[in-house]
């Protein structure tokens, strides 16, 4: 395993600043390998809870609510409405986007929960008249898929007001 860490001391503020880089592999199990193939042929996935009925997107292998086992997978729509959001200008090391750029968590057609992606799509040059078309509970977004599906959450590019 390589490990990658920097240290700089900052005389001024008496600190450390500190990088760090930590590899690692993530086993998807079962539910989520199913989520991540679906997102190849343009399709979200969740887990429908059996004793609340609640969809969970994405899916999960039990129900936080109720703490049984999801045995059913459904589909939703690659659409819905916009919880909250946070808009993003400062670039950071290793940001799997380059801003200007929004993320938010949409209440897709068909589930119960929220689901966190990019929002692009808009004009971010000025933050307030960005914001003004992003309003939580109202504004709808719709999935922007890229051509090249791999399996992965990025298969979704991003959300776009519709």
């Amino acid at each position: 395993m390589s490990e990658v860490v920097s240290l700089r001391r900052n005389l001024k503020r008496n600190t450390l600043d500190v990088t760090v880089s930590l590899p690692y592999t993530w086993a998807l199990g079962e539910v989520w390998t199913q989520f991540f193939e679906a997102l190849k042929e343009k399709k979200i996935l969740g887990a429908k809870c059996p004793q609340c009925g609640r969809v969970l997107v994405p899916p999960r292998k039990f129900c936080s609510r109720c703490f049984v086992d999801t045995s059913e997978l459904v589909e939703v729509k690659d659409e819905g409405v916009l919880q909250t959001f946070t808009l993003v200008y400062y670039e950071f090391v290793n940001q799997p986007r380059k801003p200007p750029h929004g993320i938010g968590i949409i209440r897709l057609d068909g589930a119960d929960t929220g689901f966190l992606h990019f929002i692009d799509g808009i004009d971010f040059s000025d933050p307030e008249k960005a914001a003004a078309q992003l309003v939580p509970g109202k504004t709808r977004l719709k999935a922007v898929w890229r051509d090249k599906r791999e399996g992965t959450i990025f298969d979704i590019d991003y959300f776009k007001p519709i």
